[in-house]
């Protein structure tokens, strides 16, 4: 693994940007207009022009043939969450170098999923695309949409963590005028572990510990049709 001092120390200061090797932010959907659904993950280069979200509103609303209402809800929908993501750029992060837990609990189609393993976020070359492809092969998944789904879900992890360490860098700072040691405190609060990361994750960004291997072990189970409409009942019902 290529040491990144992004992340290094915690003296260092970045200014904010999700840990991985693109900058994307994760755009999730869920709109609803006169009992007519529309639901969708994908990532969104923040560095395109405007213009772009209403042009793919527009073509989504085609290819799906969903009612012309759906234009303006997709649009509106992608144009906040990127607004969001831009309000942070330009601020500084709490900087240290540590992994974070990630978790996969989705079900996509009739594949349920089940995961946890650590992810270095000291590794600004990491792909969460590239290991959802990984995953997939070794557990024999051919739906070509849990691949997607689950580089979604990492991305919307590591976004909330990117966002925390902004909160944590404001805290740094008022704590530094009053007290020592503030660099210990955000660490303490966000679970830092103190590993060896070059001799835990060798190239890769991602680490199972071989003691808890009966809970780190990923679980994939293919679902029946009637599972499927169970679940999807439930899933109504909560909504």
């Amino acid at each position: 693994m290529k040491a990144h001092s992004a992340w290094g120390s915690s003296k260092n200061s970045i200014k904010f940007r999700i840990p991985t090797s693109d900058n994307l932010v994760p755009i999730r959907l869920d709109i609803e207009i006169d009992g007519q659904r529309f639901r969708d993950a994908f990532t969104w280069n923040p560095s395109d022009p405007d213009s772009e979200v209403v042009v793919f509103a527009k073509r989504t609303v085609k290819d799906l043939k969903l009612p012309p209402a759906f234009v303006t809800q997709i649009a509106q929908s992608i144009q906040s969450q990127l607004t969001e993501f831009r309000s942070y750029e330009g601020q500084d992060m709490y900087t240290g170098e540590r992994v974070v837990p990630i978790k996969l609990d989705l079900r996509v189609n009739h594949t349920l999923i089940k995961d946890q393993f650590y992810w270095d976020l000291n590794n600004f070359e990491s792909d969460p695309e590239e290991f959802a492809r990984t995953f997939c092969k070794d557990m024999g998944i051919d739906d070509p949409e849990v691949g997607p789904a689950i580089a979604i879900a990492i991305r919307e992890q590591l976004y909330e963590i990117a966002i925390q360490s902004v909160a944590s860098a404001k805290e740094s700072r008022m704590i530094k005028k009053g007290r020592k040691g503030f660099e210990h405190i955000t660490a303490s609060k966000t679970g830092g572990i103190a590993v060896d990361l070059v001799k835990s994750f060798g190239k890769s960004s991602v680490i199972r510990k071989r003691k808890e291997w009966d809970v780190f072990e990923p679980m994939v189970d293919l679902l029946s049709n009637e599972e499927v409409d169970a679940l999807e009942a439930r899933e109504e019902r909560n909504a």
